[in-house]
């Protein structure tokens, strides 16, 4: 194997023989540690983005890593061929966790969505009764699901899009934030869910307007449709509750008492639920609606497997004895306070928004633009990595275990690269 001895030579690496689907930072790292990441140069960076939300609780959380040592060496995959003896405790866990009554584990967020669009047609052939292969689903514009054949037939983003056709039917797409086009998708005939981002994170942090999810789900449960939560970004306490459906509740499990929190039907968690170590998954329901899935109708020879339930487990420990999602709130309102001020002041940046720690400052600029690019690459240099989305959005997501003080000097450094590309 090639040993990487600089940034140059990785980048090189990657450009020859790895396919060219993402366009990263030019930034090589080789270690991580709570909020911090070094490259192969030995520069530290703050981590603004914590892969897509998918480190919540931190790089390489010690406590996370001894369950997936103590784990490694004693058994990794069974396959679902065979009952193991962390499987039924993840599963009771993370049910009683998120107050469901059934969970099906699975490996990415990808696979979480393809399993609960299945999951409900299946519900709405042999509950609701709509007639076979005429079930649809209802999707907001603008939205971002994941990259498989089928996810990418109800996405509007031409580049995901382009030449990878044909694509599947039977889904419809609607405004983002539109109570009104919801209740009139929901009279067409055959409509069995509504799967949405409770915050469409991917397309540049978009918050709906307070009381939006309460009055989607009532007008799915009007018309018995399923609400389908896609919490694989915005969950795992990243939006200052345990849940972004969870409105404003900071408590550390659900309380259906609570009137800000929205209880989907379906919903789907990645990313977090495994604090980066591993790829996990997984789809909550109550019994009547899981209980349509019977053996051999779906599944995955990893999903399920005794490391990644074991890993997902003390992540989600982690969650709560850390009192991630009380930090991710109060550190997410001092974030938007200082940005809010920077945008007050600097015309190259037009608005501030998000929740908890899941933000984003919309650059004042065309999406054709490299301004937030260069940004990003400038905040880089500064020690600071975060990255743009749709050309003039910076999505601004750092973990969870970040002090109030590591926040503030992360604010300095955006404070003193935004204003350098005033016009």
């Amino acid at each position: 194997m090639d040993t990487i001895s600089t940034s140059k030579q990785a980048i090189q690496l990657e450009e020859k023989y790895g396919a060219h689907n993402y366009h990263p930072l030019p930034v090589v790292l080789t270690r991580g540690e709570g909020v911090f990441l070094w490259d192969v140069e030995g520069k530290r960076y703050f981590d603004f983005l914590s892969a897509y939300s998918a480190v919540n609780q931190g790089h390489c959380h010690p406590r996370i890593k001894n369950a997936m040592i103590e784990q490694v060496g004693t058994l990794t995959l069974t396959s679902r061929a065979f009952y193991n003896d962390i499987l039924g405790p993840f599963e009771k866990y993370i049910t009683e966790y998120f107050g469901f009554d059934m969970v099906l584990p699975m490996n990415t967020g990808a696979e979480g969505v393809e399993t609960a669009v299945k999951l409900a047609r299946k519900w709405g052939y042999e509950r609701k009764g709509v007639s076979e292969n005429q079930a649809k689903i209802i999707v907001a514009e603008n939205n971002f699901h994941g990259r498989t054949t089928t996810i990418i037939s109800f996405s509007n983003d031409a580049n995901a899009r382009k030449n990878f056709g044909p694509f599947t039917d039977g889904f419809i797409r609607i405004p983002y934030n539109n109570l009104d086009a919801l209740i009139e998708a929901l009279k067409i005939e055959g409509v069995v869910g509504f799967l949405i981002e409770p915050i469409q994170g991917e397309a540049g942090v978009y918050v709906p307007e307070e009381g939006y999810l309460r009055k989607a789900k009532e007008a799915c449960a009007a018309q018995n449709v399923l609400f389908i939560a896609d919490e694989i970004q915005t969950g795992i306490a990243r939006t200052g509750s345990l849940l972004a459906v969870c409105g404003n509740c900071t408590c550390e499990g659900h309380c259906e008492k609570q009137e800000t929190y929205t209880k989907p039907d379906i919903l789907i968690l990645g990313k977090a639920i495994s604090g980066g170590f591993y790829p996990v998954s997984a789809v909550l329901a109550d019994r009547e609606i899981m209980d349509v899935i019977k053996p051999g109708q779906h599944g995955s020879t990893f999903g399920g497997n005794p490391l990644g339930a074991k890993v997902a487990m003390t992540a989600l420990e982690v969650v709560r004895d850390e009192k991630l999602a009380q930090n991710a709130r109060k550190l997410g309102i001092i974030f938007r306070e200082r940005m809010q001020k920077l945008v007050d002041k600097n015309p190259i940046a037009k608005l501030v928004r998000g929740k908890g720690l899941l933000n984003a400052v919309v650059i004042n600029d065309s999406p054709e633009s490299p301004t937030a690019w260069n940004i990003c690459v400038k905040l880089a240099e500064n020690g600071l990595l975060a990255k743009p989305t749709h050309g003039n959005i910076i999505r601004f997501a750092p973990p969870l275990v970040m002090t109030e003080e590591q926040l503030h000097e992360c604010c300095d450094i955006i404070e003193i690269v935004i204003p350098e590309f005033n016009k």
